[in-house]
């Protein structure tokens, strides 16, 4: 039995494993506990998203749809590695799965087949969705591959858990095949070798120095503009119908005066022209 991490503590045992981690929205209070209790927790369960792209798929995890509202795990792995924290709490990721196969994982023993759905999975387990279509035929970079194992030995770490308390929602719920591509002893034997040894340490991030203000201007083209409304979309900041591109346009504006209210300023100080101090915060990744 463990009590869950909170959000500070999730977040420093991923960095602390050596990931790069980017915090999405109000990752930290995004939860389902007002439909049912959160914890205590059992272990970390693995899936596919069934999706493509990083965007879509991080907010399509952050936001749910029309029947499963989300948050849909509490982070989600890209292919590049990077894991985008979407919730904190209970979260609409394992369902109903086996009673037998969560008394396995508390006790840490080997698990039986997945045969029942008699109890609620959404309070135990910190939900991990991976990108990939899992079709079976989409590929799993090596770089997504040793984030997934990093970010599940943070939390058994962190838990003093072993690797068996890592599983695949395939082990949990009858019927379901994910994550599709890779087996779970594997990933649990590359999970048991890290513990084995002492976590990395955090990875300091590196971020787009200030262009400055003349850089933001019609016509002007670049990667850094695409790389600003991906992350200013993450902060809830974004206004784009469709986009966002590397053209600076008025819609990228409107998007980063969302951005300099958020942090408080008004007037003049809002016009969605990035200054030094506001773009600092902004934590545009390089490109």
């Amino acid at each position: 039995m463990a009590t869950p991490l909170s959000a500070d503590r999730l977040l420093r045992a991923l960095r602390d494993e050596g990931l790069h981690v980017v915090e999405v929205r109000s990752w930290r209070t995004h939860n389902r506990n007002h439909k049912g209790p959160w914890g205590p927790t059992h272990g970390v369960m693995i899936h596919h998203t069934v999706t493509s792209g990083t965007q879509s798929s991080v907010d399509l995890c952050y936001d749910g749809h029309s029947s499963l509202p989300g948050p849909l795990c509490h982070g989600v792995i890209a292919k590049d590695g990077t894991v985008y924290l979407v919730g904190n709490g209970r979260a609409n990721h394992a369902g109903l799965g086996d009673d037998d196969v969560l008394r396995a994982v508390i006790n840490e023993t080997a698990l039986p087949a997945d045969n029942e759905a008699n109890t609620d999975g959404n309070r135990h387990f910190y939900g991990f969705e991976c990108i990939n279509l899992g079709n079976g035929n989409d590929p799993w970079p090596a770089a997504q591959l040793t984030a997934i194992e990093k970010a599940a030995a943070a939390i058994c770490r962190a838990h003093g858990w072993t690797q068996r308390s890592v599983i695949g929602h395939l082990e949990w719920q009858p019927g379901k095949v994910d994550p599709k591509g890779f087996t779970m002893n594997s990933m649990r034997t590359r999970i048991q070798n890290r513990l084995r040894s002492a976590p990395e340490g955090p990875v300091e991030p590196t971020y787009e120095p200030y262009p400055g203000a003349s850089f933001f201007r019609s016509g002007r083209s670049s990667k850094v503009i695409t790389a600003m409304g991906r992350r200013l979309v993450a902060e809830g900041c974004g206004r784009y119908e469709v986009g966002p591109g590397p053209e600076w346009t008025e819609a990228d504006r409107k998007s980063y005066a969302a951005w300099q209210r958020k942090l408080g300023y008004s007037g003049s100080d809002a016009d969605g022209i990035p200054g030094k101090a506001s773009w600092d915060r902004l934590h545009v990744p390089n490109v």
